[in-house]
């Protein structure tokens, strides 16, 4: 278990080395992989939204409009009337997470498996979290909550600001990063094709879980916020 951890952890994560002064400018793999996603779900979206009409509409039209209503109606659900300006960045933050952890269908290591695009995502979600507070209750309210419900607890208001982040970033870190220990033990014991199956649960079943969770929890925050 301890070398299939610190050879997982320990694996170089940098695809490309830029000369860079005296030393390199390192591009990770898990940023590469995250703009391949974010581009192939730009071109799908081209593709699936092309040559839309009003009346008569194809099937896949009725499926793409089917599929946006579902997932602004369960963002919307998830943040309530006050918070619906953010549905759109939950519902692109959900589908892009949910890619990345169904990458390892294809062989490949999901970039959030990364600290470096968790810690992002998750310091993307806190900044418009306090930032959605900030314009719903202006500087002074927005700052006297803090106080509330007494002043003497202000430190742990401050400190639970800092904590959500790196909850959230570690909870997505550590179950795509426990579901991918478990494959490997799994493989090193049993024949090919039972993990075959457990991979469809893991990397699409679980990797969808763990992208809700992080949407859920983005989406509460965003709500208690603006309340």
């Amino acid at each position: 278990m301890k070398e299939l951890l610190n050879e997982i952890l320990m694996e170089d994560k940098t695809l490309i080395h830029f000369p860079f002064g005296n030393g390199f400018f390192d591009i990770y793999k898990s940023v590469v992989l995250s703009w391949v996603i974010i581009g192939f779900v730009f071109i799908f979206i081209l593709i699936m939204t092309s040559n839309l009409k009003v009346h008569n509409i194809s099937k896949r039209q009725a499926a793409v409009e089917a599929f946006v209503l579902w997932i602004r109606g369960a963002v919307k659900g998830m943040l309530g009337e006050e918070g619906e300006r953010y549905v759109d960045y939950i519902a692109t933050v959900l589908i892009f997470i949910a890619c990345s952890n169904m990458v390892g269908l294809f062989g490949l290591t999901p970039p959030t498996m990364d600290l470096t695009v968790t810690i992002a995502l998750s310091v993307m979600s806190i900044v418009l979290v306090e930032a959605a507070g900030l314009r719903k209750k202006g500087p002074k309210k927005w700052l006297k909550g803090f106080t509330e419900p007494m002043p003497v607890i202000t430190p742990m208001n401050v400190l639970e600001l800092l904590i959500r982040p790196l909850s959230l970033c570690m909870r997505l870190f550590g179950n795509i990063l426990g579901a991918t220990v478990i494959m490997e033990l799994i493989k090193f014991v049993v024949p090919v094709i039972f993990p075959a199956l457990l991979s469809l649960y893991f990397d699409i079943f679980d990797g969808c879980i763990q992208a809700y969770v992080f949407a859920f929890l983005t989406s509460l925050y965003i709500k208690e916020a603006v309340e």
